[in-house]
């Protein structure tokens, strides 16, 4: 039903069919295409993409409810005649819906007559109330019973505060509906005034916003769960970085092992991480001087990311470092790694290849866990060390590990690496061809440094599906 003026306002001009026409169009168009990228593009149920289904929904009850406004502010002009008369074909996706509890039910007016008691309803908001119209309207004083019982008072004091103080009403309340389905009402009125100023009669109209609440209350909390996952990925990627920087060898640049010898290794050694610096893997390198005069190499990687890859690494870096301290060999070394990783409470899956160098004797010992085997670059040739038997740490209980011994020159150069670094795909052959490919370039590098340097610079690429690690080691003269 048309909204009442106070009697001394000016009576504002009808819009002109033709505008309303083309808003009712665009908004069809616009809520189709809304509904499309709803239906079509957001298929995944992590936190992210709930949020953004629930965005999509709020937009479509809200281009419902202005389609439906539209509808109703265009019946209520003028017919036109009826060569004027041009119906558009909705677009794909949307449809008027006039049964009951449809788009245009959701709307509904009222008037109250204080002079003569009289109540007006209109069709809508019998609907809304889930009343039969031959029940009758509800008066101001039986509304109250069908309000639930916390929005009573605010229902009441709206009402008073606009029929005494002749304040509009602009508030929401829930009812309880003869079916007992609870709904969200949003009620907006004003008293009508008589000529002598006095409050003749109340008229509202009541808009069903019980999809629109739900909907922004699903924004919400799928808004805070987002928010919260991030927090905790946050943090947790920030602790797995700490863990990392703490395990790490704290040492930066080139580093000589044994000091003093000159058959002693130059060692450098970087980490890259992925494309995706959230993900904080479990790879990782080290080099230390044994008691016995020789010198530790070894890298390593653990599937997984985050704080549980990062910790797992930390414990099992630390347990190799121990056990090479106390003498033992590295066939031995990974059969006790291979045991620690599959009686641990997080079980996971490893890669490692420990190497033992003797200055004395230029003998390097080595053994594997299904990890790329070292590359020896000699003379200006590459080629990867034939590996001992090995499987990967923690997928096989009491397995075997050999031991391999290959005699190292003045000058040779040693490159160990995770297979992050040259692996594309499900394979990391072409990555090894291209990495061998740089023998020249590497016969010509002075320094463990210079070596580390012309790999990153072939290997470093933004696109880096996970993270690596590559160590180098020149031999001394």
């Amino acid at each position: 039903m048309p909204s009442h003026l106070f009697a001394d306002r000016p009576s504002p001009q009808p819009p002109e069919r033709e505008t309303v026409d083309a808003l009712i169009t665009q908004t069809r168009r616009l809520r189709g295409g809304v509904d499309a990228v709803r239906r079509d593009a957001l298929v995944d149920d992590d936190a992210q993409c709930r949020w953004q289904r629930a965005l999509c929904d709020l937009a479509v009850h809200h281009l419902d409810d202005l389609g439906t406004h539209l509808d109703q502010l265009k019946e209520g002009l003028p017919e036109p005649a009826p060569e004027e008369v041009a119906e558009e074909e909705p677009p794909p996706g949307f449809e008027l819906d006039p049964m009951p509890g449809s788009l245009l039910s959701r709307v509904g007016s009222a008037e109250w007559n204080l002079l003569t008691d009289a109540v007006d309803w209109s069709e809508e908001l019998f609907q809304i109330f889930g009343r039969a119209p031959e029940s009758g309207a509800m008066s101001l004083d039986e509304l109250p019973s069908m309000v639930f019982a916390d929005d009573q008072a605010l229902l009441t004091a709206m009402v008073t505060d606009c029929l005494v103080d002749g304040k509009p009403i602009d508030g929401e309340f829930r009812i309880v509906r003869t079916d007992g389905r609870v709904r969200t009402l949003h009620m907006m009125g004003e008293p009508v005034l008589d000529a002598d100023g006095c409050t003749a009669s109340m008229w509202a109209v009541l808009r069903d916003v019980s999809e629109l609440r739900r909907s922004e209350r699903a924004v919400r909390e799928s808004r805070d769960s987002l928010r919260r996952e991030q927090h905790i990925a946050r943090t947790e990627h920030r602790l797995a970085v700490e863990l990392q920087e703490a395990v790490l060898p704290p040492w930066r640049g080139s580093l000589r092992l044994p000091q003093g010898n000159p058959a002693a290794l130059d060692v450098a050694a970087h980490y890259l991480p992925s494309a995706s610096s959230a993900l904080i893997g479990g790879d990782w390198y080290d080099a230390l001087e044994l008691p016995d005069g020789r010198s530790l190499l070894t890298v390593g990687d653990l599937t997984g990311h985050g704080v549980t890859a990062t910790g797992a690494m930390a414990m099992l870096l630390g347990a190799l470092r121990g056990m090479a301290v106390a003498g033992i060999r590295p066939g031995e070394l990974m059969g006790h790694l291979n045991q620690l990783l599959d009686h641990s409470v997080q079980p996971a899956l490893g890669s490692a290849v420990c190497c033992q160098y003797d200055p004395a004797t230029r003998i390097l010992s080595w053994a594997q866990a299904g990890h790329p085997a070292p590359l020896l670059f000699r003379g200006g040739t590459g080629c990867a060390l034939t590996p001992p038997d090995g499987v990967l740490l923690g997928a096989t209980s009491g397995a075997g590990y050999g031991q391999a011994e290959v005699q190292l020159n003045p000058g040779d150069l040693l490159v160990l690496h995770t297979d992050g670094l040259t692996r594309r795909g499900a394979s990391d052959e072409p990555g090894c061809r291209r990495l061998l490919e740089l023998a020249p370039r590497l016969d010509t590098v002075r320094t463990a440094q210079d070596g580390v340097r012309t790999v990153v610079e072939e290997f470093g690429e933004t696109d880096r599906e996970d993270d690596a690690c590559v160590l180098v080691a020149r031999i001394g003269s």
